[in-house]
């Protein structure tokens, strides 16, 4: 299965996106808090679903909250367990005050 070529950040809708084969998008919603971006939802058409998608669509959307210099709170189950395997963003989430 091919995809467009980048994710995009849609921001009129608060939303990542990312086009899949045979129509539909794939989304990442969110909200911004001054540095902070909280992921609330994700979704993947249900006909593209199993194909590696929506990890696509959240490394995305990850890579372009570091480089806006944002804190990442992941509100949404497939963005916690998206950061729980990939230790090369767990720079992108708060520390706990201690």
């Amino acid at each position: 299965m091919t995809m467009s070529a980048t994710v995009r950040n849609n921001t009129a809708r608060s939303r990542y996106e990312l086009d899949v084969d045979g129509g539909g998008t794939a989304v990442a919603d969110y909200q911004v808090d001054g540095d902070v971006i909280t992921f609330t939802h994700t979704e993947v058409p249900p006909r593209s679903r199993g194909a590696g998608i929506a990890s696509r669509l959240i490394g995305g959307a990850l890579e372009a909250a570091r480089s806006q210099r944002l804190k990442v709170v992941a509100r949404c189950s497939f963005v916690r367990a998206y950061l729980a395997k990939h230790p090369e963003f767990h720079d992108l989430t708060p520390r706990a005050k201690t």
